[in-house]
């Protein structure tokens, strides 16, 4: 097995994912009531049941099982950078058991729908969506475990 390599570049949202040879997620975890939140929650606890306030960075699972998986046909609009021509793609909708949440996300390069199924299991990369100025653009994605 070859040890993954970091890809060059900078993430397309800071402080959303590591990009690391052992990439994550990055959320927020509340100290109160243990919900886990992904896209990184401030201030206030987002569950309906808590009053917390103190929510800790917390890495996420860097594996989890497809809940959903579609295509996308259509070309998104701006700001989506999208390749010329449009190159279509799989999202999948990946739940993270540990975290019981559920994250969306484009399958990884050289996938597709076809290659994804419900209950299957991914693991997460770090990929070039595009490059602006001459630096790759970095984003997540969920690749295919082989079975």
């Amino acid at each position: 097995m070859t040890a993954a390599v970091a890809p060059e570049g900078v993430p397309v949202i800071s402080g959303w994912f590591t990009t690391g040879t052992a990439p994550a997620l990055l959320g927020t975890r509340c100290s109160e009531c243990g919900t886990v939140f992904f896209p990184p929650a401030t201030g206030l606890c987002a569950n309906p049941g808590c009053r917390g306030r103190e929510l800790v960075e917390t890495e996420l699972s860097r594996t989890g099982t497809v809940w959903s998986c579609t295509d996308a046909r259509y070309q998104p609009p701006p700001p989506y950078v999208a390749a010329d021509p449009y190159e279509p793609f799989a999202i999948v909708a990946v739940e993270l058991a540990a975290e019981q949440l559920v994250v969306l996300g484009q399958v990884a390069n050289g996938y597709g729908v076809d290659d994804v199924s419900v209950g299957a299991s991914v693991e997460l990369v770090v990929e070039t969506l595009h490059e602006l100025d001459g630096v790759p653009q970095l984003v997540w994605r969920w690749k295919p475990v082989a079975s």
